[in-house]
């Protein structure tokens, strides 16, 4: 397989097969709903996701046949780009790049989401089994700390509970627009990332006993 070719994202199982106008329409529904779910909650009416995505109702409901259906596939891409961003950063030669990628993008991911995840796992517990997604996002994290330390750049006590506590600190970044969500995020994430450098590291109180798996959800 060539650089190139490994380096080209994955097509999710639902669009493998499918025409190329067809899996534009797919991916451009998927993106839309994204969105509006997380902008309006899960109550955005299909007919207004068709709307927006500028397609007819009819290719909605061929793509999707029920709300449910629509809703899954787009947190299983949501989920899954969360993993692709771990694993960009672990491929990255620069482990203290890699680690920062990682927290930046997923921290950016999380300000955008505005409630979306948990609004999913709370209306369909059963629909999507995300344990084994969950928990190589959270060895890879694992494997970023690391490398991290491992070259004298991440501070020696910072612990795995800590990036539970990143992102429950960046989940509480509510605004009433995106845009200043997605700022004050960035801000937080450039402080704590800061904080997070091994130079001149003050001693720490001990670590929250958190559990990564409840706020990756």
């Amino acid at each position: 397989m060539s650089a190139e070719a490994s380096h080209m994202p994955a097509v999710p199982d639902a669009a493998v097969g499918l025409r190329a106008d067809a899996r534009q329409n797919r991916d451009r529904i998927v993106e839309v709903a994204r969105e509006l779910f997380a902008d309006r909650g899960l109550d955005v009416p299909m007919a207004a996701i068709a709307r927006h995505a500028q397609v007819g109702i009819a290719t909605l409901y061929r793509r999707f046949p029920t709300k449910e259906s629509l809703v899954t596939e787009v947190f299983a891409d949501q989920f899954e780009a969360c993993v692709s961003v771990v694993d960009d950063a672990l491929a990255d030669p620069d482990s203290w790049r890699g680690f920062c990628a990682a927290i930046e993008k997923v921290c950016t991911m999380q300000a955008v989401d505005r409630g979306f995840s948990a609004a999913f796992v709370a209306a369909f517990p059963d629909a999507v089994d995300i344990e084994q997604v969950r928990d190589r996002a959270i060895q890879g994290f694992a494997e970023l700390t690391r490398r991290a330390k491992a070259i004298g750049r991440l501070r020696a006590d910072f612990a795995q509970d800590d990036l539970a506590l990143l992102l429950m600190a960046n989940g509480g970044v509510i605004t009433e627009s995106p845009e200043a969500a997605l700022a004050a995020s960035r801000r937080l994430v450039a402080y704590l990332l800061s904080a997070f450098r091994a130079e001149q590291a003050e001693p720490l109180p001990p670590p929250a006993p958190l559990n990564l798996r409840d706020v990756l959800n």
